[in-house]
């Protein structure tokens, strides 16, 4: 099925306060305690995945003030307002507090006077505190954001991390995805994804998973759904894999121009993002799990900086320089000399 009959999955719109705090307490461990209103959670929403430090609001200047983003408050901020006598503080945290703002986070140790938590409070807007350092904050907090919003789009296909490198096992209905990923479990890889995987774009990376549905599941026609992880164990799966390369099967077509060097590299787009693309020809007697095997391999290599079809014309190149010049012989074998071993 090709990938262009999967049109990206609508982001998500927003996300509510009530969801964001849970979340980050339970799946990225922040410690966020409420400071204020607290209730006003489940009807406050975050929109976009920017965060916005309101140090130029806070200071009287708000043309440009993004107040629909979250507001986080540092060390800069703070010292900011304690330097202010208590009626300027209240006139500064005014200025965001007549916007609608879905909420206000202090980090690193910092907490708000107990005034401007209560203005906080008239105003409806949620206030957290948080004792971790605001760059790591900031940072774990839009890893998260820009996962709530990231595009997703679903693929047909079969997905296996082998050797450390996501491949996505793709081809028309039938020609035996499913069969080289149980293959390639069977020999000590592991399932991401069987028959529909979810990839979503995550800075200029795709990640691939399996839906809530078919997790673990996969489908062996003449077989039927057998549970990889309660027939092979956990080894034999992951929840997730960044998508490295992508392997089209196809039946064999005469007609059809293969590449037979590897100097003409294919590449597929998939929500903007360039993904290394590997057309494998079927035939019979071919085994697909080893070539499966190598081309992930070849992509680590490839990866590190060695290029094994670049390394073999560079020889070419230089042995015929060599007789253009009359320096070379006929072909010779690789070995001079078999040192006494006639086996």
């Amino acid at each position: 099925m090709p990938f262009g009959a999967h049109p990206p999955i609508p982001k998500k719109e927003k996300i509510s306060v009530a969801y964001l705090v849970q979340k980050l307490r339970e799946r990225v461990h922040i410690d966020l305690q409420a400071c204020a209103s607290e209730e006003q959670c489940e009807n406050s929403y975050v929109t976009e995945a920017d965060l916005h430090r309101p140090g130029l609001a806070l200071a009287g200047y708000i043309k440009t003030f993004t107040y629909q983003r979250i507001q986080v408050i540092g060390n800069t901020e703070s010292e900011y307002l304690e330097h202010l006598s208590e009626d300027e503080r209240k006139k500064a945290f005014s200025n965001l507090t007549q916007f609608d703002i879905p909420v206000i986070i202090t980090t690193d140790h910092n907490e708000l006077d107990p005034e401007l938590q209560e203005m906080a409070q008239k105003a409806g807007i949620p206030l957290f505190k948080t004792n971790i350092e605001t760059t790591k904050f900031m940072f774990l907090l839009r890893d998260f954001l820009e996962d709530q919003f990231a595009m997703q789009t679903m693929v047909h296909g079969t997905m296996v991390d082998v050797y450390g490198i996501g491949i996505l096992i793709a081809g028309k209905s039938g020609i035996g995805k499913s069969e080289v990923a149980l293959d390639l479990v069977e020999r000590g890889h592991r399932l991401v994804a069987d028959d529909v995987i979810i990839l979503t774009c995550k800075g200029n990376n795709l990640i691939g998973a399996a839906t809530e549905m078919n997790k673990h599941f996969m489908e062996i026609r003449g077989l039927g759904i057998i549970d990889i992880m309660s027939m092979f164990g956990i080894r034999a799966i992951r929840y997730q894999k960044r998508l490295e390369v992508v392997l089209e099967l196809s039946l064999w077509d005469e007609s059809k121009d293969i590449e037979r060097t590897g100097l003409d590299k294919d590449q597929m787009d998939i929500l903007d993002v360039e993904v290394p693309l590997v057309h494998l020809p079927i035939t019979p007697g071919k085994n697909i799990t080893v070539i499966a095997e190598v081309i992930a391999m070849n992509h680590l290599l490839s990866h590190y900086g060695y290029d094994a079809a670049q390394a073999f014309q560079d020889k070419v190149k230089t042995n015929i320089a060599k007789k253009q010049r009359k320096e070379a012989d006929m072909p010779r074998r690789a070995i001079e000399y078999f040192e006494g071993d006639t086996e």
